[in-house]
């Protein structure tokens, strides 16, 4: 029986496990994939956070690059890899938990191959889930290419002709600036009014604006972060503009159908695409938690990460508390408030045993 299991080990697992080692809890955490940094690894090559080295650092280790410097995905899963070995932090590899039991005293966390039994359980597997691809790709012929952004890497996947990029989020900009830089017409489905922010403005970078405005704190429930929060987010650090004015970037409105070889646009039928990125973001899963409460989108009704069921906590959701909840500088403050709640929770436990 331990006091905690932390499931999933990016950044929120890491920061939730340095909390536990400080109050010397016996834990472990559990991850899906097979090494440390996989979650980033995975992603496309040439994929860059918007964020300098300066704010994204983890409680108690700062991110090992010079001021200013915008890591690859390399440089983070190399960084988390030294915070774990810097910490000793336990994680059991390979291991996908497919149900967690709420025995009221303790939980059962059940694994493809066996179970785990502890008193707490914090999750930490982040915003992104399921890849969501609109459900008439299935209706395309096996013939054209397609590939969710989470699979993809870089434009050598892709085979010969043209390429459509779906989604107007930072991936699917990222996705199509990259390969529109090929030898080949790209056409664009997504909207193509985003609001766009540079990565740095009169000097200093767009996070040091957000830090000093207090952008980044204001918290879900206010007047102005439910605003932040129910707006579009902007496009940062891509010049968005200068994309879709290259020639070979043909945009055509929001994708409506598909059959067979044509593709249904707002502004064309489309007959000649022979590769499709589905840049269109995610879906949340979480019915794997024995009598979790759901809000409309899937996500877990909670407060700051605290769960209706006690003993199950949340970290790393976006806008778990404020804008900068699911970011890599941003985790620290969430998980500074959860292991303050589970210190007070176990210091008033222990008054009442005595």
């Amino acid at each position: 029986m331990l006091d905690f299991i932390i499931i999933g080990a990016a950044q929120a697992g890491l920061s939730m496990a340095y909390e536990l080692k400080q109050l010397q809890k016996n834990y472990v955490v559990l991850d899906k994939e097979s090494e440390i940094g996989a979650s980033w690894l995975k992603r496309w090559d040439s994929l860059t956070l918007f964020t300098p080295s300066e704010f994204n650092n983890l409680k108690g280790l700062k991110f090992p690059k010079p001021k200013g410097h915008y890591p690859d995905k390399y440089e983070v899963a190399e960084y988390f890899k030294s915070y774990v070995d810097t910490f000793d932090i336990p994680i059991e590899f390979d291991t996908l938990v497919t149900e967690i039991q709420d025995k009221s005293d303790y939980f059962v966390v059940k694994c493809e191959d066996g179970f785990y039994e502890a008193e707490q359980v914090i999750i930490a597997t982040g915003p992104f889930h399921i890849p969501y691809t609109p459900p008439f790709y299935q209706k395309i012929d096996s013939s054209v290419f397609q590939i969710h952004s989470d699979y993809y890497k870089n434009p050598s996947q892709l085979q010969k002709g043209k390429a459509m990029v779906v989604g107007a989020g930072d991936s699917g900009y990222q996705i199509l600036d990259e390969i529109s830089n090929t030898d080949r017409d790209v056409y664009f489905s997504g909207d193509t009014e985003v609001k766009t922010l540079p990565q740095e403005f009169l000097g200093k970078t767009l996070w040091w604006w957000f830090t000093k405005t207090g952008y980044l704190s204001f918290s879900k429930t206010s007047w102005l972060g439910k605003k932040i929060s129910e707006s579009k987010q902007p496009i940062i650090g891509v010049d968005v503009k200068g994309i879709l004015n290259k020639e070979n970037v043909i945009p055509v409105g929001k994708t409506i159908n598909a059959n067979s070889h044509k593709i249904v646009t707002e502004k064309a039928e489309l007959t000649d695409v022979r590769n499709i990125i589905w840049a269109t973001g995610y879906r949340p899963k979480f019915e794997w938690i024995e009598g979790l409460e759901l809000d409309k989108n899937g996500y877990p009704l909670h407060h700051r990460g605290i769960s209706n069921i006690d003993g199950l906590y949340f970290i790393g959701l976006p806008w778990l508390h404020t804008r900068a909840s699911a970011t890599l500088g941003g985790i620290q403050k969430d998980a500074d408030y959860l292991g303050d709640y589970i210190l007070e929770k176990e210091s008033k436990k222990e008054k009442v045993n005595i």
